[in-house]
């Protein structure tokens, strides 16, 4: 690919602090992309510090800011919270007291990486 086209086109890379997303950014940046960070901040419960939800916590935003340093980029941070208590724990929790069982993943990857985050993008 020409790098020379592809440092026209930003690329926004959610950054989870994990290596699928650390090497997505890098690869697209080593293609001449202009690549941009973004860490989402998702619900915790506030009633007890341990109820941290492991998607969002200090320790994967410090590890998204040390890839972002690393490589160079730009990394914001966009507070998803209220989105995710609406679609993804709410809605567990009404499904749980029907009987169903379901896959709290599916419904946040869904409504808010691939929604929230389409539609703020």
């Amino acid at each position: 690919m020409n790098k020379k086209l592809n440092k026209k086109k930003r690329v926004l890379v959610a950054m989870s602090g994990g290596v699928d997303s650390a090497v997505a950014a890098k690869l697209l940046l080593n293609q001449g992309y202009l690549v941009v960070g973004v860490f989402l901040h998702f619900w915790k419960d506030g009633g007890t510090a341990m109820a941290e939800n492991k998607c969002c916590s200090l320790e994967a935003l410090n590890d998204a800011r040390k890839v972002a340093e690393a490589i160079g980029i730009e990394l914001y941070t966009l507070d998803f919270k209220q989105t995710f208590k609406l679609e993804v724990v709410d809605n567990f929790l009404s499904e749980y007291q029907r009987g169903r069982t379901p896959n709290p993943c599916v419904i946040c990857n869904k409504k808010v990486k691939l929604g929230k985050l389409l539609q703020t993008a």
